[in-house]
């Protein structure tokens, strides 16, 4: 019944917010200085122009990515932008289902209709297709590069990661996971792929080395507004360095430990490992760098899933209250108490990502110090974890059978007779 639900409810939110929501726009348009660079590209004029003392949003897409996204401007603007909203649209819904497939669920359970209303309520699909940009490609680039990494399909997997690198470098940080898991191919095929991109496209720019001398530089100042990165929110608020730099080193060491724990005692849970080591590397990415904006939380979606796994560290409240922060499309400011709404809408996308980080490290500590105390270790699962539901172990579909009605149960098979007395014994045993 939950399913049948929740179908409509699903569909008709997806066909909302990418025929109206997205179609309608809104005043802030990351696709018109993407389209208008590579009008300028396809007709060889110079693309690094824009100018960054306004906050309208800026060009700021190396010479590869381009190279590679130069084509949307074949047609008008208009025609390129609805097409660029399906584009992205159509890689939600491939990157919805792969999630499902990742964690062993199929279309007929009650995860898919939940995840895939779940993600286009949230403010991240809503303003990806709203204000037109690629974080949808990128998002379905994740989950193929994690769908490869674990089959260890290297050079495939390389080759995605590289290639969503040459456009954007969000997920740059999830080489660190091939690393460790010493997957070279992939590390050598990721890196090689931009670099080949720039050689492509530098004879065919006109200032291509703009870019290193004035994008690239500007990308690494904390700029004060539409920034969520603690240095964001710091510079908004005039905090003192000090400060903000005890902060940042805090949280700094917090991720180390996080992820440590992650590689010594999970690495051979792999799908554990790699969800859960990319939600932390990303999150702490855009927390600590000089800019992170709110519609990145996009790439966590393969992270929270995670919390089907019985071993999930996102079992726990405090973990949906720092996902609410980050994910949820509501409004906080505030007529009545404008300061208090104004500090609440700036600050719960920080929070939110903070919040989950210092979740993370809550849980796997007390997880390796319970271990270490009991005497478990290198096992820092409890026992009862075991017996846990899991999707792993198979039966995703998220619903029982029900016995049909006018049909007796199933038979089952006999079991061996027990000597007289046993059940009395193991009563009183029970209750002394």
């Amino acid at each position: 019944m939950i399913r049948f639900a929740l179908w409509p409810l699903a569909v008709m939110t997806v066909l909302n917010r990418v025929f109206i929501k997205a179609v309608n726009g809104f005043i802030t348009d990351d696709y018109k200085p993407v389209y208008q660079a590579s009008l300028d590209f396809l007709n060889g004029r110079e693309v690094y122009t824009s100018n960054f003392d306004w906050v309208d949003p800026h060009y700021l897409y190396p010479p590869s990515g381009t190279l590679l996204i130069a084509p949307i401007a074949v047609i008008d603007y208009e025609k390129s932008r609805w097409l660029f909203i399906l584009l992205n649209a159509v890689a939600i819904l491939i990157a919805w289902y792969l999630l499902l497939r990742l964690f062993n669920y199929t279309l007929r359970s009650i995860a898919a209709p939940v995840l895939l209303l779940a993600m286009f309520l949230s403010e991240t699909v809503i303003n990806t297709l709203v204000f037109t940009n690629v974080n949808g490609c990128l998002l379905l680039a994740e989950m193929l590069f994690l769908i490869l990494l674990l089959r260890r399909r290297d050079i495939w997997a390389g080759v995605v990661l590289g290639l969503s690198i040459a456009v954007k470098p969000t997920l740059a940080p999830l080489l660190l996971i091939a690393l460790v898991r010493k997957q070279w191919t992939l590390v050598a095929t990721a890196v090689t792929i931009p670099i080949a991109l720039t050689a492509v496209a530098w004879p065919l720019s006109r200032d291509p080395e703009r870019f290193f001398t004035r994008t690239l530089p500007y990308l690494f100042e904390t700029r004060d507004y539409f920034n969520s990165a603690i240095p964001g929110n710091a510079e908004y608020y005039g905090l003192p360095p000090w400060l903000t730099w005890t902060i940042r080193l805090t949280m700094v060491v917090l991720v180390l430990v996080s992820l440590w724990i992650l590689y010594r005692y999970y690495r051979s849970d792999e799908l554990f490992f790699v969800t859960t080591a990319s939600g932390v590397l990303l999150t702490a990415s855009w927390l600590l760098a000089s800019l992170g904006q709110m519609y990145y939380s996009m790439m966590l979606f393969p992270f929270l899933m995670s919390v089907v796994l019985r071993n999930s560290v996102l079992r726990n409240w405090p973990a949906w209250l720092a996902v609410f922060g980050f994910l949820s499309y509501d409004k906080w400011l505030s007529d009545r108490w404008p300061d208090i709404g104004r500090n609440l809408e700036y600050l719960r996308i920080t929070f939110g990502w903070g919040l989950l980080l210092v979740v993370v490290f809550c849980v796997l500590g007390d997880r390796y110090l319970a271990a270490r105390r009991e005497g478990r270790l290198p096992n820092l699962d409890p026992a009862w974890m075991a017996d846990a539901p899991d999707p792993r172990d198979g039966g995703t579909d998220g619903f029982a059978t029900p016995a049909q009605p006018g049909r007796p149960p199933a038979p089952t098979a006999p079991s061996t007779p027990e000597p007289a007395g046993t059940r009395v014994a193991e009563t009183q045993s029970v209750h002394g």
